[in-house]
């Protein structure tokens, strides 16, 4: 394993925070480490708020609801009021801070301001931290078929989450490179239900594999005329991020998965088999093994407990015997970001 890293302490990039909510405008949420570029929140205890994604390219009043197919929407009195080294400031809108509600955020340092980005054949705007391998990109699709848009990573992406900003109606198109037998004219996932691998064979969505400058967008899905979209692309880091599948052996002994370094957060799904969503874990609602409090990204649902899985120093380990993340037989994939490098990190 590497004797360095890039990112020696993975909270100066990725952050998992907790907070109760007020009800009043004005609320400060501190403890983040770094000024977020892009802001994942939801409620713990209640399923009447969904999922909030908002960023620093798009603005952070505009909002998307990852379980959701819903247009992006705008507000500016119910939303992140400003962002800061340490933080940001919330108002009183019920999806952030409804009186007495506890929620979860997870927040991740990209580039900061936005630039413009002339690598694709449709200019982009770009906040991208090429050392964390994370990118917030913009675009707005043009007539013509098959175009190009630039990530600003300068490796390629291996896990890419888009949205139509500008219809209802339209799903989270996700691409995950990483999996055995991924084919990129073909396949793709919907973040926003519990379906499995998709393969439609038009090759619409992600239509060929990307490179370390752009990738490469289909037709309605991510390249409709005159459509805005927004896409979230991560890159693997040695001992900060792994993205990779496995298959479950239906067993309380569950696999081991090698990851490198103790997760902060680990996102899971069923691939080869539908009916579980993606399961959202991270070390801060479960700071003790064994991880019992999870969320899912494609549900507005209060969070539920059940003991699931383990974050050991160089990895998880699978404890719970069926779906969804150990059904005999299903193949799953994740994305994990590191609390620390396992030669930094300690049992717990």
């Amino acid at each position: 394993m590497p004797t360095t890293y890039a990112i020696p302490d993975g909270r100066t990039v990725m952050a998992c925070t907790l907070y109760t909510g007020t009800g009043t405008n004005g609320l400060s949420i501190t403890g983040v480490g770094f000024q977020t570029d892009f802001n994942w929140t939801k409620s713990r205890s209640s399923a009447s708020y969904s999922h909030q994604l908002s960023d620093v390219v798009r603005g952070f009043t505009k909002y998307l609801y990852s379980n959701d197919t819903a247009s992006e929407g705008t507000d500016a009195s119910n939303h992140i009021q400003s962002v800061n080294s340490n933080g940001y400031v919330i108002n009183s809108g019920a999806s952030f801070n409804a009186s007495g509600v506890t929620y979860v955020a997870w927040n991740w340092k990209a580039g900061g301001t936005a630039v413009s980005n002339t690598a694709g054949s449709i200019t982009s705007s770009v906040s991208a931290n090429t050392t964390a391998g994370f990118s917030v990109v913009t675009w707005t699709g043009i007539a013509g078929g098959q175009q190009t848009v630039g990530h600003g990573l300068g490796v390629a992406p291996v896990f890419i989450i888009s949205k139509n900003r500008t219809d209802s109606a339209t799903a989270w198109y996700t691409a995950t490179g990483f999996l055995s037998g991924w084919n990129w004219s073909t396949d793709y996932f919907t973040l926003n239900t519990t379906a499995a691998k998709a393969t439609d064979g038009g090759g619409t969505v992600f239509p060929v594999a990307p490179t370390s400058t752009v990738f490469t967008v289909g037709d309605a899905a991510t390249n409709g005329s005159g459509k805005n979209y927004v896409a979230y692309c991560f890159a693997p880091v040695a001992g900060y991020s792994a993205f990779g599948s496995y298959t479950g052996n239906g067993s309380a002994d569950g696999p081991f998965v090698f990851t490198g370094f103790r997760p902060r957060f680990v996102m899971l799904k069923m691939s080869s088999s539908s009916g579980q969503g993606w399961l959202m874990l991270d070390s801060a609602r479960s700071p003790t093994n064994v991880f019992s409090n999870t969320l899912f990204a494609n549900g507005s649902n209060a969070e539920q407990n059940e003991d699931l899985i383990d974050f050991v120093s160089n990895g998880f380990k699978l404890r719970e015997n069926d779906s969804p993340t150990n059904s005999s037989g299903v193949t799953y994939i994740y994305m994990a970001f590191a609390e620390n490098p396992f030669k930094y990190a300690n049992a717990r």
